[in-house]
């Protein structure tokens, strides 16, 4: 009897042991109130984390982060918007535009981002679009230029509407490429803002309803977004040591909770690995017919790469011929350095030559003679007259 308790005893221990670096190995969650979900590294678009990231389904206000990009890509800041009586009307959130009222762009991305604003959407649209419509076309055609496939606009707000959907993935996507636009990301980094409020005495106060900024370290954005029909959905982004992270959750009753979860796991599991820094000198190259007959090439940006826990290391390819033909310009790309993961590139950044290399004309060796001449005469000493 003391046997069998002693085995089971061990057994126990054994599958106790087992199930405990299991739970270390599989450090990524689960388990979430999400029916969509996706993280994604921001600088590769890399997938870290999903659960049914393809699924087509209703975002909300989630919408308004591709209404943000097509605005900041077909106006300018400065360019007063007037809200139309479609645009005043329209239910749901508001900043409460009077019919007629203006404000310039940037003022109505705030009203847009921070206190979703549909009627600033609706404003925005039929400015750029020349209608809802209009403004929807143009959403969809920037979203095939993406590559997405599972997303498809018919407002630029997101009020509930049959046709209107995207996926976790391709908002991630949309969000990935609005954060390249340094002033999307002031706009949705910001927890508190003003704008006008023409005829009143006093500014809008705008308040960002992503609970994230105030409440997580690190946080740098991005959109909230409710409907009965389509949950809460939340796009959100933070940055910890060099990891910048993006993530969508659909249909999520603990968004704000979940998000934190999703993040939290992913920056443990996740170490942004750097190959090459901006400016590395990647060699020296051979100049044919060049003043000078040799060239230092350097990493036009950086290259980097998030790798999981426990996975192998890239392997980095240089792509650069031996040798180039003068004349070479600063700047000018000259080869490609990529990081070649499982078979497949991850990654790449172009080489660039670090100076400038002029061709080895009659001319250019003539000036050089002179350069040299009047080198020498400017350190010659001056004879003493005796």
């Amino acid at each position: 009897m003391k046997v069998k308790c002693l085995a089971g005893l061990l057994s126990l221990l054994f599958l106790l042991y087992n199930a405990k670096c299991v739970y270390a190995e599989e450090a990524l969650p689960v388990i979430g109130s999400y029916a969509s979900a996706v993280i994604i590294e921001e600088t590769t678009g890399r997938v870290l984390y999903e659960q049914n990231m393809s699924a087509r389904r209703p975002m909300a206000s989630t919408t308004k982060v591709m209404t943000a990009l097509v605005a900041l890509e077909n106006s300018s800041l400065d360019e007063t918007v007037t809200a139309s009586k479609n645009a005043s009307g329209v239910p749901g959130t508001s900043i409460y535009l009077s019919i007629g009222e203006s404000l310039t762009m940037r003022e109505m991305l705030y009203g847009l981002m921070l206190a979703s604003g549909n009627d600033a959407a609706v404003a925005i649209a039929e400015h750029i679009g020349g209608s809802v419509d209009g403004f929807a076309e143009m959403m969809n055609a920037r979203a095939a230029e993406l590559g997405l496939s599972n997303t498809c606009f018919l407002t630029p707000h997101g009020l509930p509407k049959d046709g209107h959907y995207t996926s976790a993935y391709d908002l991630a996507m949309i969000a990935r490429e609005a954060m390249k636009s340094e002033v999307f990301r002031e706009i949705v980094g910001t927890r508190r803002g003003r704008i006008p409020w023409h005829g009143r005495e006093y500014e809008r106060i705008l308040i960002n309803k992503n609970k994230l900024l105030a409440g997580y370290s690190g946080a740098t954005g991005i959109k909230t977004g409710y409907t009965k029909a389509a949950g809460r959905c939340l796009v959100f982004s933070a940055e910890r040591e060099g990891l910048s992270l993006i993530g969508v959750v659909l249909n999520c009753p603990d968004w704000f909770s979940d998000a934190q979860s999703l993040l939290d796991s992913v920056f443990l599991k996740t170490e942004m690995a750097e190959f090459i820094s901006e400016g590395e000198e990647i060699r020296s190259v051979s100049v044919e017919n060049g003043v000078s007959d040799s060239l230092s090439v350097i990493a036009g940006g950086r290259l980097a790469y998030p790798l999981l826990d426990g996975e192998d290391y890239p392997s980095v390819l240089i792509d650069l011929p031996p040798s180039f033909p003068a004349p070479i310009y600063q700047g000018q790309s000259v080869g490609m350095v990529s990081l070649e993961m499982n078979g497949r590139i991850v990654a790449r950044v172009p080489i660039i030559a670090e100076e400038s290399v002029a061709e080895r004309t009659f001319r250019a060796a003539l000036d050089g003679i002179i350069a040299r001449w009047l080198a020498i005469g400017a350190y010659r000493i001056p004879c003493v007259n005796r």
